[in-house]
């Protein structure tokens, strides 16, 4: 049974640059390595739109694993959001045009819940759900922080 009460995550900046110009750069999941402190790689084999998939290899010390997703909400210059199939979890990036720049909020949702797979790694491997949690939050700072860098830049 999937851990099902699980609070959405997100965090949200401030960018100033257009829409345009910053969904160009989030929009292109495979930038998803330079910017998430988790990601190392990430593969995708067409352009990017709803229903595309990926396969990402992810670190977080010596420990390294795959996730695989698919693009389940794609509208250009507004949201891009993909769900991981291992842990069930909802990635999104949303762009809303603020004066001459972008506000985006990065959510990660669980409508689904999380798998019990996902569950039982993170107790085991990467410190209990709390602290996985937060440091996922602070992650998704750092991935704004970055892609506000180069959106900027």
């Amino acid at each position: 049974m999937p851990l099902l009460d699980v609070a959405p995550i997100e965090a949200t900046i401030d960018i100033a640059a257009p829409p345009a110009e910053v969904w160009s750069l989030v929009s292109d999941l495979r930038n998803m390595a330079r910017w998430s402190p988790q990601v190392v790689k990430t593969f995708v084999r067409t352009p990017v739109a709803e229903g595309s998939t990926m396969f990402n290899i992810n670190r977080r010390g010596f420990l390294v694993w795959p996730t695989q997703a698919k693009v389940v909400r794609f509208a250009p210059e507004q949201e891009i959001a993909f769900r991981v199939k291992e842990n069930f979890t909802v990635w999104s990036y949303r762009l809303e045009p603020v004066g001459s720049g972008t506000r985006v909020t990065a959510r990660r949702e669980a409508p689904q819940g999380i798998s019990d797979l996902s569950v039982g790694l993170t107790k085991r491997a990467l410190g209990g759900v709390e602290v996985f949690t937060a440091e996922l939050q602070e992650g998704m700072q750092q991935t704004l922080r970055k892609i506000k860098a180069d959106a900027e830049g």
